[in-house]
């Protein structure tokens, strides 16, 4: 196996507990961390270079997302508040006060509705065109929230400590069905083309359809995981968990293709870049590392001797 050398982003103090990747824009692309430490970054998506941090949060951050085009951050805290952030200068723009704290944050599809789940077991959905109007609210969940993701404008799927993924529609504010997992899920993901959500639940990695919601494969890891990323290709994923290792996996028939250990904790969550060359993980260590999907080629400040 080729010698993975990942590039490491110092700054955090903290666990890194989530991170998310913009789209691709016409000045490349983004990504933005969340930490215990309560200083959300961002950084350039292909190097991981630090370019500045929200400043404002009196608590732990959980949750974190860029809008597609990287012009606007939202994070979520332990103050019991969301807050939205213009990308470019750093300036609060917005800040949603919770009953209680706040984890998951998303953008719509459209950036024009953010979506928020809290320890008090509530969704909410803020119009950010009329910050002052109270969200629309979605109840059911019997336990805090753990995640939640748009999968297009009006439908959304959220979890909680529990063992099922709730598909939810905004036009209605009800739920349309819940897909039963056999363990609490950690993480969710929307593939790039919207087709897949990836499902991270124990040992279990679960390829879930947002058409039919239908689970399409189910794949047993190593040892539990907390994160899994599906390659814009869907070629392959990688997956992160307990032994602070990352593990990237055949998305035809889950065999493991490489694995590498760089973090002294575990891994609390996995990205790839939009463009599929990277990887970014983040660890209960406090740092942040950008792996190579494909090990020895020239791409940003990897250097291929070869190619000289």
């Amino acid at each position: 196996m080729a010698r993975q050398s990942p590039l490491s982003c110092p700054g955090h103090t903290r666990p890194v507990v989530h991170l998310h990747y913009s789209g691709i824009t016409d000045n490349g692309f983004y990504f933005i961390t969340a930490s215990k430490d309560g200083k959300p970054m961002l950084r350039q998506g292909d190097t991981g270079d630090w370019i500045g941090t929200f400043e404002g949060h009196k608590g732990a951050v959980w949750g974190a997302c860029l809008n597609s085009g990287a012009s606007r951050a939202a994070t979520g805290a332990a103050d019991f508040t969301a807050k939205v952030w213009d990308a470019l200068s750093g300036q609060e723009i917005h800040s949603f006060t919770h009953k209680h704290i706040v984890k998951p944050v998303d953008f719509s599809p459209s950036n024009q509705l953010l979506l928020t789940g809290c320890n008090d077991k509530l969704l909410r959905v803020f119009d950010l065109s009329k910050p002052d109007v109270e969200p629309q609210m979605l109840e059911g969940h019997n336990s805090s929230l753990r995640c939640a993701v748009w999968i297009s404008d009006t439908i959304v799927a959220s979890c909680a400590e529990d063992c099922e993924v709730r598909i939810w529609d905004m036009r209605t504010s009800k739920m349309v069905t819940a897909v039963p997992t056999d363990n609490p899920v950690m993480s969710i993901e929307m593939s790039r083309d919207g087709e897949l959500l990836t499902v991270v639940h124990g040992k279990l990695v679960t390829f879930m359809r947002t058409s039919s919601y239908e689970k399409t494969k189910t794949f047993t890891m190593p040892m539990s995981m907390y994160s899994a990323s599906l390659h814009p290709s869907k070629s392959c994923f990688v997956a992160g968990g307990e032994d602070c290792k990352l593990y990237k996996f055949d998305f035809d028939d889950g065999k493991e293709l490489e694995s590498y250990k760089g973090h002294f904790g575990p891994v609390h969550c996995v990205r790839y870049s939009p463009d599929g060359e990277v990887y970014c993980s983040g660890s209960e260590d406090g740092t942040v590392r950008l792996w190579l999907n494909i090990v020895g080629k020239t791409y940003g400040l990897w250097r291929n001797p070869g190619d000289s």
